[in-house]
């Protein structure tokens, strides 16, 4: 016995990629009064840790080019370094902050595909683009993360700030300030 069975045809198109959004270029594009279907930021949570504690050791995970780095990237970040550093330092050892957040609005210009396409679409004519997401613009030497911990949890805060790095589309490094 055969069962056909029919797939409904999602209209989804798949992510352009980062490359295409990295490099800042032009006006900030920031309005959202003037600006509607913009979806909103993949991340949600800025602060994870113990919130109330201060600890003497903070790390910062800093850029060392300007770029935008996308929402979906921020929270990749925020959650590499968070299950690391919630693992080996428990639930009120740490406190991890995201420093920046995603004003900058992302267009593009979505272009119709399959049979009949030609016809429908109008190419790159009064092209504006469709809101697709949102970005965060970092100068050099900004810092996006930061890691507060005790003394003997310092090299799982350098770790786990590396593991955010990875998920970023900048190069980083990370630097260490002692609070008293």
């Amino acid at each position: 016995m055969v069962h056909a069975f029919r797939t409904k045809m999602v209209s989804t198109m798949a992510r352009k990629p980062n490359r295409m959004y990295r490099q800042i270029r032009g006006q900030a594009f920031t309005r959202r009064e003037y600006t509607g279907g913009i979806p909103a930021p993949r991340i949600n949570q800025f602060v994870m840790g113990n919130k109330s504690t201060s600890f003497p050791l903070v790390y910062h995970l800093v850029v060392k080019e300007s770029c935008q780095i996308r929402h979906t990237a921020l929270e990749a970040a925020r959650i590499a370094a968070n299950k690391f550093i919630s693992k080996k330092a428990g639930a009120k050892n740490y406190k991890l902050t995201v420093r920046v957040y995603p004003h900058q609005i992302l267009r593009e210009n979505k272009q119709a595909t399959g049979a009949g396409a030609d016809r429908v679409s109008q190419g790159m004519r009064k092209s504006f683009g469709k809101n697709v997401g949102t970005a965060a613009r970092v100068k050099v030497g900004q810092e996006v993360i930061t890691i507060e911990v005790p003394p003997q949890m310092e090299v799982h805060a350098k770790v786990a700030l590396k593991k955010a790095s990875q998920k970023l589309p900048t190069p980083t490094w990370v630097q260490r300030e002692t609070v008293n």
